[in-house]
């Protein structure tokens, strides 16, 4: 790595933005409690907090993830793929906290949410046990200074935004309202969903008793839950009495599942503007400024290509590397666990399209100097 160091050193001195302006960002481990009395145990959960840097107490929202369909993929998550949806939040004036439920990612606990066999599966149970992790990650984060636990908010995707739901029908104190981006559980595959009556029942067993305002946000592609399943969500949901918007979206890339993400953000943004403004929730007037691309200050020898592959990496989550070779070739790596391994990777990619060496030139979000 020394000899990475020094010839690095040689042509290449730069810095950059890490983040949008005015905004703190931190990877913590949040202890939390779950059970009562003897049987009580306290976990630490992954998160990933972004907040106003303004030295005020700010509202919390609370980001849920969803559970990918195949459960060895359950380790490979972390908090930070949430960073972009953090930080839009943080900008607008809220303290923005993505977790890692139990069995996911660096959280400790086993996997306690699984809805069980396909053709026998328990929503409601599974829902209730998610709403848990969001709960108690309040109850974490109100004793922050900097939170004002007076006005939460819970946004979640996918079986996070199943999870929200659920919160809801038996919410903690302090919740104003929720957001579910494609909420749902138990698809097994594409357009494929395990007992898809025994998830509509369970909606409506949480409409019963949820009276929470909500944003519900669905696409007409969505391979997870398709329109017809998801108005049919909708519609258990309300007529048992729960408060839902249902915002029908248009097709988004190939999977509109993913429409809660960086790339959807110019369309997903205005839709949580307009319901947090309806609930006279909205925080600054004007939103803190993102980062400025014209600001950053790129490793010489990039291409406009190389440029755009570098503003990519500055905003991709996890532990990451770039490296660069002196005849203009890169390579980068993100969402490893470790940086050696992304420094590692990133090195071969390079390698890949270079006669000569590639050197390391950042490392998650500090210049090698």
């Amino acid at each position: 790595m020394s000899r990475i160091v020094a010839m690095f050193a040689l042509f290449l001195i730069f810095a950059f933005p890490a983040s949008a302006a005015g905004l703190v960002e931190e990877d913590i481990s949040l202890p939390v409690s779950f059970g009562e009395g003897r049987r009580a145990v306290t976990l630490s959960l992954e998160a990933l907090v972004v907040r106003p840097d303004d030295g005020k107490a700010h509202p919390l929202v609370v980001l849920s993830h969803g559970a990918p369909r195949k459960a060895e993929d359950r380790d490979g998550m972390h908090a930070r793929a949430q960073m972009s949806k953090a930080r839009e939040f943080a900008r607008r004036g809220w303290v923005a906290v993505a977790v890692m439920r139990r069995g996911y990612g660096r959280s400790e606990g086993e996997y306690v949410e699984s809805s069980g066999k396909c053709n026998d599966p328990d929503y409601l149970a599974a829902g209730r046990i998610s709403a848990d992790d969001i709960r108690q990650t309040i109850v974490a984060m109100a004793k922050m200074p900097y939170v004002d636990a007076s006005k939460v908010i819970s946004v979640g995707q996918s079986a996070g935004g199943f999870a929200t739901v659920a919160l809801t029908a038996d919410p903690p104190p302090g919740l104003v309202a929720a957001i579910s981006f494609a909420g749902g559980r138990g698809s097994a595959k594409p357009d494929e969903v395990c007992t898809p009556d025994r998830l509509v029942e369970a909606f409506r067993a949480f409409g019963k008793t949820s009276r929470i305002p909500m944003l519900w946000v669905y696409t007409e592609n969505d391979r997870f839950f398709g329109p017809r399943l998801s108005r049919r969500f909708h519609a258990a949901f309300t007529e048992a009495g729960g408060r839902a918007q249902f915002i029908a979206a248009p097709a988004f890339g190939e999977d509109g599942h993913l429409l809660f993400s960086t790339k959807g953000a110019s369309i997903w943004v205005p839709y949580v503007e307009q319901f947090l403004a309806a609930q006279t929730l909205t925080q600054f007037a004007r939103p803190l400024p993102p980062r400025n691309d014209r600001d950053i200050s790129y490793p010489r020898g990039l291409s406009e290509k190389g440029k755009v592959a570098f503003r990519d990496y500055l905003d991709a989550a996890g532990h990451k590397a770039f490296s660069l070779s002196s005849t203009g070739a890169y390579g980068w790596k993100s969402g490893r666990r470790i940086s050696d391994e992304a420094v590692e990777m990133a090195v071969e990619i390079c390698a890949k399209y270079s006669s000569r060496h590639c050197y390391t030139v950042m490392v998650d979000d500090e210049a090698v100097q």
